[in-house]
């Protein structure tokens, strides 16, 4: 008789867990300070608006918002959607071309699935977010990290390795406004050059642009997307980061209707649509300009003080010992510290002392170890910023006893 482990698909083997998932588990003890989790700020959530918002929608359309919908989402959003996209980011995007997902993680399970098959590469930078390799695991993707530096991927690294290929990558997967879990802004004189090698390479391109609106300093750059592309540029952005995740309400970019084609019906087959009443009230908030604009303020300003407490602190308290990024916006920034070759090795080490972050080595698709780690300043206050980081000097210094 098989076990029952071997009655699972194959493709389940290639799928990692989310190390970060995990050590949030860790962070619900009240005692830890967390650097960990990319976290929106829960104090700034609009608990009591779209308390009344919510009252508002069951009132007016009850029964439409609690009903089944359009697989592509509710037309008022989609319509709000494409409209902030041309409007405020230069995105030629009409209602048609907007699809209203469960989470921009949604969008890329969606694309992965139309366009993956097993062994097909997937270009990516080094370091990427840990849940788009998730995401492509499933797929039972390889990979061909891209090198970056503090001005994000760098084109002519992306050009060398696509022109030493003899089968291209399927996507070009990056975060080019405060990725994470770098933190780093693609400059703006890349954005374009990265688009023409694409295109000339015949490589779809995903544009994942969760943190955009959470600028606290610097100047706004152009999205990938707003270019004239011959190949696809798909363009994931959230709710997540900018009202509450637990909404779940994201959009996914579909500008080609052949390729609209073939992923409505993979959402069809997930889950017949995001949930209506989600989409009805977060649209109800942020059809609101000015209520909208003035929470997207006030969010930002605030990670912008703590991103300042935290980046004062790894000075004050590390001094010449570390390096990190200062990024502009969104929610992290990433770091390296003198003398640790794996930040997996010390991790035991902060959560003895009650303090975690992520080790570098978990956003990386082909490494097995890292010296860097992401540090996330958008869901801890300024003094547990200082304390946290106190306990992760404590626990730096434990581990150069014990090597």
């Amino acid at each position: 008789m098989q076990s029952s482990n071997q009655r699972f698909a194959q493709r389940i083997a290639s799928v990692r867990p989310s190390a970060i998932r995990e050590i949030l588990k860790v962070t619900q003890r009240p005692e830890v300070i967390s650097f960990a989790g990319g976290l929106p700020a829960p104090e700034h959530f609009p608990t009591a608006t779209l308390g009344a918002l919510a009252s508002e929608v069951l009132a007016s359309i009850g029964s439409t918002a609690l009903q089944y919908s359009l697989t592509e989402g509710v037309p008022e959003l989609r319509a709000w959607v494409a409209e902030r996209m041309q409007g405020v980011w230069g995105i030629p995007t009409t209602p048609d071309d907007v699809l209203i997902t469960g989470g921009s993680q949604q969008g890329l399970d969606l694309v992965a699935k139309a366009y993956l098959d097993p062994g097909d590469l997937v270009a990516l930078e080094a370091p990427s977010y840990l849940g788009a390799i998730q995401a492509f695991d499933t797929y039972q993707a390889r990979y061909l990290t891209i090198e970056t530096d503090g001005d994000g991927l760098i084109p002519e690294a992306l050009e060398r390795s696509l022109s030493q290929l003899s089968v291209q990558p399927k996507l070009l997967y990056l975060i080019p406004n405060f990725q994470n879990p770098s933190g780093t802004t693609l400059s703006a004189e890349r954005r374009e050059a990265i688009v023409r090698i694409c295109e000339q390479f015949e490589i779809p391109i995903f544009e994942d642009d969760p943190y955009g609106e959470l600028r606290f300093a610097g100047t706004p750059q152009r999205p990938l997307a707003s270019f004239s592309s011959r190949s696809p540029i798909f363009y994931a952005g959230t709710g997540s980061k900018v009202m509450a995740p637990g909404l779940r309400v994201a959009w996914l970019l579909l500008r080609d209707p052949a390729i609209r084609a073939q992923v409505v019906p993979l959402k069809q087959a997930s889950d017949l649509h995001t949930g209506t009443l989600a989409q009805y009230l977060f649209h109800r908030f942020v059809a609101d300009e000015s209520r909208f604009s003035e929470h997207l303020h006030t969010i930002s300003s605030l990670y912008g003080t703590r991103q300042h407490a935290m980046v004062s602190g790894l000075r004050a308290t590390f001094g010449s010992d570390i390096e990190f990024t200062i990024p502009e916006g969104g929610m992290f920034l990433w770091a390296t510290l003198r003398g640790i070759d794996n930040t997996a090795a010390l991790f035991p080490y902060a959560q003895e002392r009650n303090v975690v972050f992520v080790p570098g080595e978990f956003f990386y698709a082909n490494a097995k170890q890292h010296n860097g780690m992401r540090l996330s300043f958008s869901n801890t206050d300024e003094t547990k910023i200082t304390e946290g980081l106190t306990r992760l000097q404590a626990a730096v210094n434990a581990y150069h006893q014990a090597s």
